[in-house]
């Protein structure tokens, strides 16, 4: 029987490669089908790339997006264990404030979203919390 694979929880996806320079350095270049990110810190989100947007209690507004974007793709890298959760998370969470402010975000709320991200997003960059593959139909 015929079947399709996919994973739930996406939201957005980007129609254009993205690339950002950044200052989370893995020791050596991470290369996957979506997500690249070089020794040097230059990311590379391709053409098709899924996230689900910002998460928690908050609304998906232009100045979240950027920032969501990149932080999704760093924390899917810590859950594919690519990049070292303990060492990049936390860079990872500064980042999206920063981007967030950069885009133009008011200050109290870009320090909410990075509290946010600091008290309750461990467990999105969790392997253990990998999106499961499902198939339809059943098999």
């Amino acid at each position: 029987m015929e079947y399709i694979s996919y994973k739930k929880g996406y939201k957005y996806q980007i129609v254009e490669e993205y690339q950002e320079d950044i200052d989370i350095l893995p020791s050596e270049t991470i290369d996957t089908a979506y997500i690249d990110l070089t020794a040097e810190g230059r990311l590379t989100l391709k053409d098709g790339y899924a996230w689900d947007g910002p998460s928690g209690p908050t609304f998906d507004t232009r100045n979240f997006m950027r920032g969501s974007l990149v932080h999704d793709a760093l924390y899917q890298l810590m859950r594919e264990e690519k990049l070292d959760r303990e060492t990049y998370r936390k860079p990872a969470d500064e980042l999206l404030r920063l981007m967030c402010r950069q885009d133009g975000m008011w200050w109290l709320r870009a320090w909410w979203v990075y509290m946010g991200v600091r008290w309750g997003g461990d467990p999105s960059a969790d392997p253990a919390n990998k999106k499961p593959v499902i198939k339809a139909p059943r098999q």
